[in-house]
């Protein structure tokens, strides 16, 4: 029952939907949803399995779910619009918008080393609580006064969370919205896109359930002094369960839904990301694409190579300003592509080359050894 996919798929990409299929089979505890567009057309639009397995919902068109770091890679296409806008200009001291910032050794970081998490802040020294995450202020205060944890622009270390407040601090300064609502008026709102930094009180009953995989657990980390950071990254000292996601708590927790997480608690369907994801090299009823000048600036490579602070020796993603890109440690369609993955199997992207917009997701989040989306995107690449 579980391999049962519903939707569209167009003459020629057969192969594709067999993977999804594969990966649907693959995704036993809960669901998965794709959708491909090639030229601004869907290709390929597939949804199945259980939205939410403990209540018998399925998985529908509209299924929305929390796309984790997948995030990241929406707000830096919000901040693109900025930039093009002129409201935003990479290379200037963040404390140019945001003059609270420009304390404690962080006067001259630019606002392009918070989008290549080259800022030092990657985990907050001070705790923060669920409560500071619900009420906003409370969180970007507190990084605000926090002195680097490196010396900024020297190297990289995984912004898990953090980049959310820091990047969207900037944004609130300029556009004097708040991130879900600036992303609401300038990404998904001419497009009528399924995504959200703060789900609407209305949407939260769609949203399916995740089902953490046992080995997402930051808790299980052999505490090693080069592994307390990432844990510390990702749990912020107790906003955040060590699974990132349990039974109505963390990520599933309906408050936290409600509230903007713009690192890693973005709301949204398989096809609003690639709608957006498509919506920035192509030219849709509604919107142009980004400029080609300012996508040139921020697919260029910032960060990659060994973080600062965190396991050593494992291949890691590479950066430009806010969007991944592809590198062996994490590949993407072609060399061209750019867009952000995301924790337990969510990935969404753009590649100019084949004119695509691309979006799976899943709430069956899977740790080490998942390659669902990998998988598809062979089938995609073979089938191009």
């Amino acid at each position: 029952m579980h391999a049962h996919h519903d939707g569209l798929v167009a003459a020629g990409y057969g192969k594709v939907a067999e993977a999804f299929t594969a990966a649907l089979t693959r995704s036993s505890r809960g669901g998965a949803a794709l959708t491909v567009m090639v030229e601004g057309e869907k290709v390929i639009d597939l949804w199945g399995g259980a939205a939410d397995a403990d209540n018998g919902r399925t998985w529908g068109p509209d299924t929305p779910t929390v796309t984790f770091s997948c995030s990241k890679g929406l707000l830096a296409v919000l901040v693109a619009r900025l930039v093009e806008a002129g409201k935003i200009d990479l290379d200037l001291p963040a404390s140019t918008y945001w003059p609270e910032f420009g304390q404690a050794g962080k006067e001259t970081i630019p606002v392009r080393w918070l989008l290549s998490h080259q800022a030092g802040l990657s985990y907050p020294t001070e705790d923060i609580t669920k409560g500071d995450v619900l009420a906003w202020h409370p969180v970007v205060d507190k990084l605000a006064a926090q002195a680097p944890l490196w010396e900024p622009g020297t190297g990289h270390g995984y912004h898990a969370f953090t980049y959310g407040w820091l990047v969207g601090e900037v944004v609130r300064r300029v556009t004097g919205q708040s991130v879900g609502e600036a992303f609401t008026e300038l990404v998904t709102g001419p497009l009528r896109a399924r995504a959200w930094f703060g789900v609407p009180r209305q949407e939260l009953a769609s949203v399916a359930v995740l089902a953490m995989a046992p080995d997402i657990d930051v808790d299980a980390l052999p505490l090693s002094p080069e592994l307390a950071p990432v844990k510390r990254s990702f749990t912020l000292g107790g906003a955040f369960p060590d699974t990132l996601a349990g039974k109505g708590t963390g990520l599933n927790d309906p408050a936290i839904q409600a509230a903007e997480v713009p690192g890693g608690g973005a709301v949204a369907t398989a096809r609003a990301l690639a709608e957006i994801w498509s919506s920035t090299i192509l030219p849709t009823s509604a919107t142009q694409p980004l400029p080609k000048d300012v996508v040139r600036d921020m697919v260029h490579v910032q960060s990659s190579g060994p973080q600062i602070l965190g396991p050593q020796g494992i291949p890691q993603p590479s950066w430009g300003t806010g969007f991944m890109l592809d590198s062996p440690a994490r590949p993407f369609l072609t060399s061209s592509s750019f867009g952000h993955d995301g924790a337990g199997g969510q990935l969404a992207f753009a590649d100019p080359v084949h004119g695509i917009g691309f979006g799976f997701v899943t709430n069956d989040a899977q740790g080490a050894g998942d390659t669902r989306a990998l998988d598809i995107l062979d089938a995609l690449r073979r089938t191009l």
